[in-house]
């Protein structure tokens, strides 16, 4: 049988004016900045407006690590969202943006999936709003009045060897990585060495999505450290004095995106920080908004819940004082699959033998949602292949964790595939089982906290981290700093740092690479095993497919 892809299904869609989807959460149209007739930004002022309502309850959807077999958390965020509305709950979708470096590399979109997607898809995944590009803009405007500074004679005495800021660009491109600014000669200013990392894992970025308004904003811009002098004494953007110019640059940019699905109900799409190497959630002013509008606020964190949904919790809520009522738990019978050790090129026939040997992967992502003190539901996304067998044995071991597994079919039929999901995660929320609360206190030491999420999320024996990296961390305390959460940057497809170690492993070490103060974001990131902050195109990158048919429409994107 011939399915649609998810291109075709979008197109085939039945889209309402935006004007109608703001009416659904009671946003005025004059307060809805349209982009086209689909989208629009929410303005400042609506916002501020609806700051004295009670919240709703917020819904983290998040899964096991990701394989090639596929899990589909932002297909379920989005059947989630319709089917709460489906069974007459007044709800909303956030989710993140999408980076244009994994469109044209291999990871795909960010717009859910199959009848349970958010449109316009094609806009969504490749320019959008500008969001993107106003924040690349931003961060290297900072950079060039860095450049700029010392080129006119450096009246703040930086060391030139010592500027941390780099430059960003949303593509994938490893070449850019390590680089050598400033040849050619005098006029071109002083040679030094640097490089760019990808858009999503700026600081800006990160801020962008943690700052409540535009004078957080840009009081966050200004506490981003740049540089240093000799005799180590930090430099400031507002140093520099470029916070403003960047505010500026991100006024738009700073108001949540209001779309729509498949199924015309209201989704924001804000921010998009990676969650292997940044803090993988969207924007809090995005999560924050729909929770005074809809009772039900259904939000994903990134990849695994070993990175988004530890970062969700531990610098998420943190900072915003927010607390999920559930969680929901997404695996496949497919990724079991390949978790107890079965190729992809196999996962097509029964193996019940595999899933449940490859469900211990499932079951400590359980383990470690239950830690934070927040129910949890299992959801099983279907996919075509999988038997009753194996779906009753992933159902099966759900239970022996003290948790339930509900079989879900959005990605086929929508909302009518989970609503037997969305009823269940509604009495949860509403019975307010939870009682959340961070892993870790401000006041333990960094590497405390560096070690407390290794050891408890992640199982690892040990935190490998030479002199200078601990000296760094301690100098940072000194400095007043040492109550910042961590922000762990390491492979998304394993508990360990080696991306190919499946399972649940145990007895294992986490070496720390590098540490990066983010003063500005409010966290440190810890830069674990061969992560990349800028990635590669794979050996055939979906762009090598992507182009425009002969009846004007995008082809290859998904």
């Amino acid at each position: 049988m011939a399915f649609k892809t998810d291109i075709e299904i979008a197109r085939e869609a039945k889209k309402r004016p935006i004007q109608e989807i703001g009416d659904k959460l009671g946003i005025p149209s004059d307060h809805l900045l349209p982009y086209g007739h689909d989208k629009a930004k929410v303005s400042q002022d609506f916002i501020n407006s609806v700051q004295d309502r009670q919240n709703g309850k917020l819904i983290l959807v998040t899964a096991i690590n990701p394989t090639p077999a596929g899990e589909g958390k932002t297909t379920t965020t989005v059947g989630l969202g319709d089917g709460l509305c489906a069974i007459g709950k007044n709800a909303a979708i956030c989710i993140r943006e999408a980076s244009l470096g994994p469109n044209f590399g291999m990871k795909g979109g960010a717009a859910g999936g199959g009848y349970a997607q958010v449109v316009p898809m094609e806009e969504m995944n490749l320019h959008f709003t500008g969001d993107f590009h106003a924040i690349t803009a931003a961060h290297n405007l900072l950079s060039a009045m860095i450049d700029n500074h010392i080129y006119w004679g450096n009246e703040l005495e930086i060391d030139e060897r010592r500027v941390s800021w780099r430059r960003v660009l949303d593509m994938n491109d490893r070449a850019l990585r390590d680089t050598v600014t400033s040849l050619g000669g005098v006029a071109n200013g002083f040679p030094r060495q640097t490089g760019f990392d990808i858009t999503v894992a700026s600081e800006v970025m990160a801020i962008l999505c943690l700052a409540k308004d535009l004078a957080d904003l840009q009081r966050r811009l200004g506490d981003m450290i740049v540089a240093y002098r000799r005799d180590r004494s930090p430099i400031y953007a507002r140093d520099i004095k470029a916070d403003g110019a960047m505010t500026v640059l991100l006024r738009d940019a700073m108001q949540p995106n209001l779309v729509q699905t498949l199924e015309n109900n209201p989704a924001f799409v804000h921010g998009g920080p990676f969650a292997n190497i940044a803090h993988g959630c969207n924007s809090v002013t995005a999560t924050t908004t729909a929770l005074k509008l809809a009772d039900y606020v259904v939000t994903e964190a990134g990849f695994g819940a070993d990175l988004g949904a530890e970062k969700f919790m531990n610098i998420k809520c943190r900072k915003a004082g927010l607390a999920p009522s559930v969680v929901v738990v997404v695996a496949t019978v497919r990724a079991m699959k390949m978790n107890g050790g079965v190729a992809k090129a196999d996962l097509g026939p029964e193996n019940v033998e595999a899933v449940k040997k490859g469900c211990p992967n499932l079951g400590r992502h359980i383990e470690n949602v239950k830690s934070f003190g927040v129910p949890v539901v299992v959801a099983i996304n279907h996919f075509v292949t999988d038997t009753d067998a194996e779906v009753q044995a992933v159902k099966d071991y759900v239970t022996e964790m003290g948790s339930e597994a509900i079989l879900c079919q959005h990605w086929a039929k929508g909302s009518e595939g989970t609503k037997e999901l969305a009823t269940r995660v509604a009495e949860i929320a509403d019975a307010d089982m939870a009682n959340f609360a961070p892993l870790y206190s401000d006041d333990l030491s960094l590497f405390e906290k560096i070690e407390t999420v290794a050891k408890r999320i992640y199982r690892a024996d040990e935190v490998l981290a030479d002199g200078k990296i601990r000296n760094q961390l301690k100098e940072w305390e000194d400095q007043g700093y040492g109550n910042l959460p961590v922000c762990m940057a390491k492979t998304q497809y394993s508990f360990t740092t080696d991306p190919n170690r499946r399972g649940a492993p145990t007895g294992h070490s986490v070496p720390v690479r590098e540490v990066r103060l983010s003063a500005g974001a409010g966290f440190v990131v810890v830069i674990c095993g061969e992560i990349m902050t800028m990635p590669g195109l794979p050996r055939k990158p979906a762009a090598e497919t992507i182009r425009i048919n002969e009846e004007g429409l995008v082809e290859g994107l998904f």
